[in-house]
């Protein structure tokens, strides 16, 4: 099938998903209104087959050391998913199921499937990594930049946007922006840093007099980052910044990796 966007509606909310760029959903619009930042490398990405930074590109499984491209250097980010063209295994008015093949540089044969499935009041993305053959290390998660303030209908900006959560820990950030291995008293931000919320994610942005929006998610790990002036992110994922090394989950051919986000909103 084509990777062309793809539209889905539902009530006055509709979301485009974007096959062809790196299976992200390139924007949420609820009542008409843009929730996500817009752009290329914006709206919200998939993080696969790892989450954030891994320290110096490199990852060890078992004796076997192996080397990701440095796409921010001195670190790799992010995964490679982000970067390819996914296939679209098929949609509907409110429900796109997208298919990506893990390819060099990762250097595991597996298959990611997302699915992005809207109703009048939320949107939820689910990710499963299956392997093909041997075990490997993976994680997933997602990098929504939702828009720091929302537009209004006479043009002017409104206010900015609050965010609200209660996590257990905060991992303690080094100078080369990961973890130390250290948990710490959730600090204030402005942040970019992990924390740790062993219930489960659960986030509330607070657009005043618009809009709230919950991101939540049974995995126990978020990343925060709203050190940027447009838009603010809030990033549900399998585990922690360098998680490959420091805290791996293991895709087998019995059990695929698989996670899930809502993100549901409420008119103010």
């Amino acid at each position: 099938m084509s990777n062309e966007d793809i539209t889905l509606t539902a009530g006055d909310a509709e979301v485009t998903v974007q096959p062809g760029n790196g299976g992200r959903v390139g924007g949420l619009r609820v009542g008409g209104t843009e929730l996500l930042r817009q752009g290329e490398r914006f709206g919200c990405f998939p993080m696969v087959p790892w989450c954030g930074r891994i320290r110096d590109g490199r990852f060890r499984d078992g004796a076997t050391v192996h080397q990701m491209p440095l796409n921010s250097p001195p670190h790799a980010i992010h995964g490679t998913v982000r970067d390819g063209a996914w296939r679209v295994a098929r949609s509907s008015a409110d429900e796109a199921v997208l298919t990506y093949d893990l390819v060099e540089p990762w250097p595991y044969p597996g298959r990611v499937t997302q699915i992005v499935a809207l109703t009048e009041d939320a949107l939820t993305l689910s990710m499963a990594v299956e392997t093909y053959g041997s075990s490997f290390p993976a994680q997933i998660g997602w990098h929504p930049w939702f828009n720091r303030t929302l537009a209004r209908e006479d043009g002017r900006a409104g206010e900015g946007v609050r965010l609200d959560f209660s996590p257990a820990w905060q991992e303690e950030r080094g100078d080369d922006h990961l973890p130390t291995g250290n948990r710490v008293e959730p600090k204030p931000g402005p942040w970019d840093d992990c924390f740790g919320m062993p219930d489960g994610v659960d986030v509330t942005l607070t657009w005043p007099g618009r809009l709230e929006l919950r991101v939540s998610s049974p995995e126990q790990w978020v990343v925060v980052y709203d050190e940027q002036e447009a838009a603010v992110c809030v990033e549900p994922q399998t585990g922690p910044p360098d998680g490959l090394n420091t805290l791996p989950r293991l895709v087998t051919p019995l059990e695929p990796l698989e996670a899930t986000t809502t993100w549901s909103w409420t008119r103010l």
